[in-house]
């Protein structure tokens, strides 16, 4: 049995008081993010949102099994942002999608939530879509069944609600959310996201982009319950695994005591936090870094050097070696070897020996 199968479907049953310490760092860490913005100038906190905006554009498709060139989503973004001074061509046109989804999402957080804005995102989702009704709930006898395995093998995670059901769950969903009150109380807002979610994915109203709607669902509920726009890592953190996330959702569809699920969740919204202040911490360290150091590289040096820096709080994989700084310096051995070594010095790289090979990690 399904979750939307139980007679007292929708009506979740939880205890709001086991989210209460998740809520107060939800709290705590959100409020370090808006006060680590604030540092930054205007264009440092537009760059900042924007390649985070990239990031979870990226992710969000990549959860759904899409691959999309982080180059054609930056272009989209820049052109409809207005940030550059020619038009870039997209040649995935998915990315530009996306893209527009996303700006769609955070402007608009304040706009009472309906049919006819959820399906206007789906519309921008899928626009120019051959294979996909944009816009429109999905509308075959055919059950929508989340499987896995090889044909003749399949198994079946989870069934959604017949076709024919799916406008009146949509009403009832829509008229569900703008029903619950948050106001003044963080576990309220957290209980709302994660309800929103798991609402929507268990309606799975459309053919296809369920997850990506859903995961637009999730900042739009945070942000206008907050009255602000976050700074959002939710599909970055859940494609970190998404097995945790797909059992704990298959795990709450089956039930309407949802606990399980709220614990699951709140973590989630705490490990996307967390991943935003890392990322945010780190831009505020590079920037004292190139401060500190800009004046004593080479432009060789300062080149490998934005390579290193350009791989994120993550790190440069597998560390500088002297022959990727031939390559990406365009150098000899002899002078790589000296320009590796005065970094070394200078304390801007630490050198790390592994049997007959030398990396060297950025000591930021």
């Amino acid at each position: 049995m399904y979750d939307w199968q139980h007679k007292n479907w929708p009506n979740f049953i939880y205890d709001e008081g086991i989210i209460g310490d998740y809520a107060i760092r939800f709290a705590e860490l959100s409020g370090e993010t808006v006060g680590i913005l604030k540092i930054f100038n205007s264009s440092k906190k537009q760059s900042e949102i924007l390649d985070m905006m990239i990031s979870e554009a990226i992710k969000t498709s990549e959860i759904e099994g899409e691959m999309l060139s982080r180059e054609d989503v930056r272009s989209s973004f820049l052109n409809r942002l207005g940030l550059t001074s020619t038009t870039k061509n997209i040649k995935d046109k998915r990315a530009e999608n996306v893209a527009l989804l996303m700006l769609e999402v955070r402007n608009s957080f304040q706009t009472k939530l309906s049919e006819k804005l959820i399906k206007g995102w789906h519309r921008i989702l899928f626009a120019n879509s051959k294979y996909i009704n944009a816009g429109v709930y999905r509308k075959s006898e055919d059950p929508m069944q989340i499987i896995s395995g090889a044909m003749g093998k399949e198994k079946v995670h989870f069934e959604a609600p017949p076709s024919s059901q799916v406008p009146q769950e949509m009403k009832q969903f829509v008229k569900w959310y703008n029903a619950f009150n948050t106001k003044g109380s963080m576990p309220k807002v957290m209980i709302k996201t994660a309800i929103t979610h798991l609402y929507f994915e268990s309606i799975h109203p459309f053919e296809d982009g369920n997850g990506r709607i859903g995961r637009a669902l999730i900042e739009k509920c945070l942000s206008e319950s907050l009255d602000r726009q976050m700074m959002m890592s939710i599909s970055q953190t859940i494609e970190k695994d998404k097995n945790h996330y797909y059992s704990e959702l298959k795990k709450a569809q089956s039930t309407l005591e949802i606990d399980s699920w709220l614990l699951y969740f709140s973590q989630l919204l705490l490990d996307s936090q967390k991943n935003v202040l890392e990322v945010l911490d780190f831009s505020l360290k590079k920037a004292h870094f190139f401060d500190r150091y800009k004046s004593k590289m080479n432009s060789r040096q300062m080149k490998a050097i934005n390579k290193m820096l350009d791989a994120g709080k993550d790190g440069f994989e597998g560390g500088m070696t002297a022959k990727k700084y031939i390559s990406i310096s365009k150098t000899t051995k002899a002078t790589a070897t000296r320009d590796l070594q005065k970094l070394v010095e200078l304390g801007i790289l630490k050198q790390n020996l592994a049997g007959r090979s030398t990396n060297y990690t950025i000591n930021i």
